[in-house]
């Protein structure tokens, strides 16, 4: 039996194009990071890199896929088309899809500790203050840097919760896929043309 499909759009540059006309599909790599970011992409590509590990273990990447490619699973949330960029919209099978909270995904960007609930972030402020420790951003490139691994440890660990997506918040709900593949594609937008809503994602 088929899997389900899940529709999805996704703002990618316009060179993209290029590519899935010569090779029929787009994949991200660590280089496009890279041009994108400027003096952040080795900020940006160690948290992405982390991303990929543990999506790689969800769902294993196809051959030649580096890092993977950020969706939007509403139409309304995805990011319009501006110049030098196009929106794909397209249906991908659900068990290809990593799904994981946006909201969530800050405090992987920003090397904090991801709490399970209220209960639990009042227990590691606490802990904070008992180990002496002002502010939890400096475990990984700060004052703290190397000087507490079992704190680093936890936060790392901490940071798996990103792929828990409560269904009360649908709206944070992100999908992370490998590939865009040409048969996958639905519709292509360009600068001008909105994005068409629709009661078929998420």
């Amino acid at each position: 039996m088929d899997s389900e499909k899940v529709r999805l759009y996704t703002r990618q540059n316009d060179k993209t194009l290029l590519m899935l006309q010569q090779e029929g599909r787009i994949v991200n790599q660590r280089i496009y990071v890279q041009m994108h970011f400027g003096d952040m992409a080795q900020h940006y590509l160690e948290c992405y890199d982390w991303f990929a590990r543990q999506a790689a273990r969800l769902v294993p990447p196809p051959e030649g896929a580096g890092l993977s490619i950020w969706c939007a699973t509403k139409a309304e949330l995805c990011l319009p088309p501006i110049e030098g960029t196009v929106v794909y919209i397209l249906e991908k099978p659900r068990d290809q899809v990593v799904f994981f909270d946006e909201a969530r995904w800050d405090f992987v960007l920003n090397h904090r500790y991801l709490p399970l609930d209220d209960a639990d972030d009042a227990a590691y402020r606490k802990h904070l203050r008992d180990i002496g420790v002002a502010n939890a951003y400096e475990f990984f490139t700060g004052r703290y840097a190397g000087k507490y691994p079992e704190e680093t440890q936890r936060i790392l660990e901490s940071w798996q919760r990103v792929f828990d997506t409560p269904s009360s918040n649908a709206y944070s709900v992100c999908g992370n896929i490998w590939d865009i593949r040409k048969e996958e594609i639905l519709a292509i937008v360009r600068p001008g043309q909105s994005v068409p809503e629709t009661d078929r994602g998420l």
